[in-house]
């Protein structure tokens, strides 16, 4: 930054200022604005304060704290800010110094609460050193020290740290938390002394900080010091130094918390903010972050990323989705909303989650409709797993290994996966699949046969399971199901988790059935492509020929197709180097009045020969 000194002393106004005025290169000007060499008030701005900091000229006050001009300015001396235009005005046609006067329409800094405008002032102020005793140190420290949820907020408040300049503590209001601070009026220096501290603190802790502005200074300096020795200061604390200092007050004065706190959580521009203030509090008096972990959030925004004010009217109040949906739907919003980001809502979001709900509510309604009140709390430890079907053995697998991802994200607070992974089981592994081959077996086979009973019991696990996983997000709906099994017991939400054995882990059986899942989507396929031709209805219309790779066979040789993919009937055959394929046609014989499959001899399942 260049300084360029005009060769001439300014008599400014001609009206006693006598001083050099210099001009200075300023990058924020831009050449459509100006010439970008300017004057600066370095008193009244921040971009005037930077340049002229940066050129070793100092601010001085030219406005008190009631908007008046102090005796830094000659003449205009006790003139309100806003007052003053005309005046000034009148002295320059005085010294005939006045070429033009006129009015001008430019933008101006107003407060966005009041609207009221405002004005820069220089201040003398109260500021914690981030180097003096290695706050800046402890606290990107602490930070490394610290889990952040979602990971990227570390960086976000480290930077901040890592560039900060030093903490302004003070502000000049008339309302807030007042400095307790003396200064010694002869040598200028803070009164330090920890009897008048432990004694402000007393006071303040039985009467509140108001009494600093009310009571007499004598009060709060006791017998040690004369109150005519010392100024009080009025200033008071910045809301930030506030905030930050809530874990004291809350954490360490109650018996039911602990400090730190396990977490702090609040929206993502806290990390400017409380997290920010309370990081450096906390590392200044007691050296570390009064936080274990922090999770910051987004904001809810409408469907297009709009931020929602009542004049676009786009608010959806939280009540109104309670009156249409329910609480439930808009604890499914909440959970499978993505929280790192900005959170979208609108009614088609809610309409898609209310889609989502109905299919888990009616996998609730499936499994109990078919345990038929026959709920069983089943041992898994004591279960022989030696005694159930290979399907069954698959189904328990895929429950384990949902579990231990229920308890990752769970811990990570990762509840868009979670929510995500319990909606696709409800979908896919179980309504696409596991209840669609074993419905087969439900309907038609004996009450006592040991295929029904292994479906019934598995049944009862995965009830009970997802009853415990959708506990948190679905708290109603779980509620109400289990007040319909546990008439007895208090509430769902007294329960624990279930805990899975390492025996239902099963990896190559896990590898075996998914080869097979392949197969039957290639067979499903084919039968979808007769179904679009309209020459079959149901899948059970039709007959299915496979061909499998010879590899292929000591998988597959004792797997029932026809069961896997509901079909009347399915011939397999195996020949080397080829691709799996499967072709579909219309069964040929008669249907079955109970399985409705169909057959060109009678049925010869126990069930169905009573027909």
């Amino acid at each position: 930054m260049n300084l360029i000194t005009l060769s001439v002393v300014t008599h400014f106004l001609n009206l006693g200022y006598d001083h050099d005025i210099p001009m200075l290169e300023a990058r924020f000007v831009t050449t459509e604005q100006g010439t970008g060499i300017v004057h600066c008030a370095p008193s009244h701005g921040p971009d005037d304060f930077n340049l002229c900091l940066n050129n070793g000229i100092k601010a001085i006050e030219t406005v008190d704290g009631d908007g008046k001009y102090t005796n830094n300015v000659k003449l205009f001396e006790g003139t309100h800010i806003f007052k003053a235009n005309p005046i000034v005005i009148e002295k320059l046609k005085e010294q005939k110094n006045l070429l033009f006067n006129g009015e001008l329409v430019h933008s101006y800094p107003h407060s966005w609460r009041s609207k009221a405008p405002l004005v820069h002032r220089a201040t003398p102020q109260w500021f914690i050193s981030m180097e003096s005793h290695k706050l800046r140190y402890k606290a990107l420290k602490a930070i490394d020290e610290t889990t952040f949820y979602p990971s990227k907020g570390k960086e976000r408040l480290k930077s901040m740290i890592e560039t900060r300049p030093d903490w302004c503590v003070s502000r000049q209001r008339v309302w807030g938390v007042p400095l307790p601070i003396f200064v010694n009026k002869k040598t200028k220096e803070i009164l330090v002394d920890d009897e008048v501290i432990e004694n402000i603190a007393s006071i303040y802790e039985k009467e509140g900080s108001d009494c600093w502005f009310s009571d007499d200074p004598q009060r709060f300096l006791g017998n040690k010091y004369k109150a005519e020795d010392f100024e009080k200061l009025s200033d008071i604390v910045e809301v930030w130094f506030d905030s930050g200092s809530t874990h004291s007050f809350v954490l360490e004065k109650r018996d039911d918390l602990k400090w730190p706190a396990s977490m702090y959580l609040e929206g993502s521009d806290q990390h400017r903010g409380w997290f920010h203030s309370s990081l450096l509090e906390s590392c200044g008096t007691r050296g570390r972050a009064p936080f274990e972990s922090i999770l910051s959030h987004g904001f809810v925004v409408d469907g297009k990323g709009l931020k929602m004010s009542k004049s676009l009217g786009n608010v959806i109040a939280p009540e109104d989705i309670l009156k249409k949906y329910g609480a439930d739907i808009l604890r499914i919003w909440v959970a499978s909303s993505n929280y790192a980001e900005d959170l979208r809502i609108d009614y088609s979001i809610l309409d898609q989650h209310a889609d989502s709900y109905r299919k888990i509510r009616n996998t609730f309604r499936y499994l109990l409709g078919n345990i038929n009140d026959n709920f069983e709390n089943i041992n898994l430890d004591e279960l022989d797993l030696s005694k159930l079907p290979e399907l069954e053995q698959f189904m328990l697998h895929k429950i384990f290994v949902l579990n231990d991802k229920f308890k990752k994200y769970f811990r990570n607070y990762d509840f868009h996966n979670l929510y995500k992974e319990l909606l696709n089981f409800c979908t896919v592994d179980l309504s696409a699949f596991y209840f669609d081959i074993r419905k087969d077996n439900l309907y038609c086979d004996p009450k006592g046969s040991e295929k029904r009973k292994s479906t019934i019991l598995l049944l009862n696990i995965i009830l009970n399971a997802l009853l415990k996983w959708f506990a948190p997000i679905l708290s109603f709906t779980t509620e109400e199901i289990f007040k319909l099994l546990f008439k007895d017991q208090k509430s769902i939400h007294l329960e624990k988790f279930l805990e899975f054995p390492e025996k239902l882990k099963n990896e190559k059986l896990s590898n075996k059935w998914s080869e097979l899942i392949k197969i039957r989507n290639i067979c499903n396929i084919s039968i979808e492509e007769k179904r679009a031709s309209k020459e079959i209805g149901s899948s059970l219309e039709a007959d299915l020929k496979i061909q499998l790779n010879q590899k292929l066979k000591s998988l597959t040789e004792n797997t029932d197709f026809s069961e896997l993919c509901i079909t009347s009937k399915a011939e397999v055959s195996y020949k080397d180097d080829i691709e799996t394929t499967a072709i579909a046609s219309k069964a040929k014989g008669s249907k079955c009045l109970v399985c409705w499959k169909i057959k060109e001899t009678a049925c010869n399942r126990s069930n169905c020969a009573l027909n």
